[in-house]
């Protein structure tokens, strides 16, 4: 059945919450567990739908699951099937299959690819990563099939921008190949240093030089091990200006500073404030707050998964602010619902920025102006996708009056029982059926 989170907004968030494992590392670490026959098991594991939904994957290719509490233990002692079925519901998961099962099957065959509706994901650059190391690929209307019969080999890969996605599979899928594996312009993201841990713990060798350069060399066979999954700085973003917009005074456990630099600038820029202890970061609103500019990047720049909450944020900001995404070209669409709850946000085509852009010329939108403070009042709006549902809960927080925000299964995909949370520091939300 369908639901939905009614929300009263008005009232001021305190107290502490804690943040669940990332997201972007358990699942990418559930798929690297196919490497090996041997036990995994992750500790700080988060259950929500992304980490549901790989499970299924991973169980149709032969894994067996067990949950209890936060720690998750897996075992893969035979690959059943080199191919990935269309599954329960649409991700981006089955594409970071190919290496583990290019590996152990010499072939693989997976769906077509779906996830956040943010814009389109190429997959070319998977494709020539693996293909430099060997695998042939065929497209069909169904999916992809891979081949490589004489297994993978070492290559030197040189992407054009620095694509998690992309860095991941071609991680994937060197620590088994023949040889050594150069990676330029690769993605270093917190949660892809995490993998590589992991990786390293089951016997890989994987090393990170400067300049965005990642070097694998091959080897003939992976073990198990057990590792703890890094916090998730989105969800310590998220929480974090829910705790600014409503005026609010919250510790986030677990937030680690390293991993949010950036975003911690931009928010003191602009009138938040935090305190950095032990076992996490408590948020705070300062003074009034006041408008900014800013640019989304690859890390350790102003990540695109914080542009959505940022947003919301901004609305209640003095002034204005210039937003420049140059991660996704399609990442603005919530600002539609936004603005009618009272929202002044203009989205353009146009690069209103300094950073170089691939989106320039193309008509992209993805520039934003929000001109504020705006009152916001409640209304019914549809989370478009996981970052966009959290943008939708934060200016529901803030609305004067009621809303309704359907599409919740959007926001469980990132945000384990994020209802229950936010109770726990004075949000009026509760769940609820949709009602078609």
């Amino acid at each position: 059945m369908a639901e939905a989170f009614a929300i009263t907004g008005g009232k001021k968030l305190k107290g502490t919450v804690r943040i669940s494992g990332a997201k972007n590392a358990a699942s990418k670490m559930m798929i690297a567990s196919l490497l090996t026959d041997e036990r995994m098991t992750l500790h700080n594991f988060p259950a929500i739908g992304e980490t549901d939904i790989t499970g299924e994957l991973c169980g149709v290719l032969g894994s067996s699951l067990a949950v209890s509490g936060d720690t998750l233990t897996m075992h893969t002692p035979v690959i059943l099937s080199h191919k990935v079925p269309s599954l329960s519901r649409r991700n981006r998961v089955p594409i970071l299959a190919l290496g583990p099962l290019l590996a152990r099957c010499g072939k693989a065959e997976i769906p077509i690819l779906g996830g956040d509706k943010i814009g389109p994901r190429p997959v070319n650059l998977h494709f020539d990563a693996l293909a430099a190391m060997g695998a042939s690929i065929r497209a069909h209307d169904a999916g992809y099939e891979a081949s490589a019969p004489d297994g993978l080999h070492g290559a030197k890969i040189v992407f054009p921008f620095p694509s998690v996605g992309a860095t991941e599979n071609t991680i994937l899928a060197a620590v088994l190949a023949r040889g050594k594996t150069i990676i330029q312009n690769a993605a270093i993201e917190p949660e892809i240093v995490d993998l590589i841990k992991m990786l390293q713990n089951m016997g890989a060798i994987v090393g990170m030089g400067a300049n965005r350069v990642i070097e694998i060399e091959g080897v003939s066979r992976l073990r198990g091990t057990s590792h703890r999954v890094i916090p998730d700085r989105m969800e310590a973003v998220s929480f974090a200006c829910l705790a600014v917009a409503t005026d609010g005074d919250v510790f986030v456990e677990d937030a680690r500073q390293e991993d949010v630099l950036t975003f911690l600038n931009a928010l003191r820029r602009i009138g938040g404030e935090y305190e950095v202890r032990d076992t996490g970061i408590r948020f705070w609103r300062e003074r009034p707050l006041t408008g900014i500019e800013l640019e989304t990047d690859a890390h350790p720049g102003f990540m695109t998964d914080w542009q959505q909450p940022f947003v919301a944020l901004l609305t209640q900001a003095r002034g204005v602010s210039v937003i420049h995404e140059t991660i996704y070209e399609d990442r603005f669409g919530y600002a539609r619902d936004l603005n009618a709850m009272g929202a002044n946000i203009q989205v353009f085509s146009k690069c209103l920025g300094e950073l170089p852009c691939r989106f320039n010329g193309r008509g992209c939108e993805h520039s934003a102006v929000i001109s504020g403070p705006t009152p916001l009042m409640g209304g019914k709006s549809v989370a478009r996708d996981l970052r966009a549902g959290v943008v939708q809960i934060i200016a529901a927080l803030i609305a004067k009056g009621d809303s309704l925000v359907s599409g919740v299964e959007e926001i469980d995909r990132g945000y384990a029982a994020i209802d229950v949370r936010l109770r726990g520091l004075g949000a009026a939300i509760k769940r609820v059926s949709a009602r078609p």
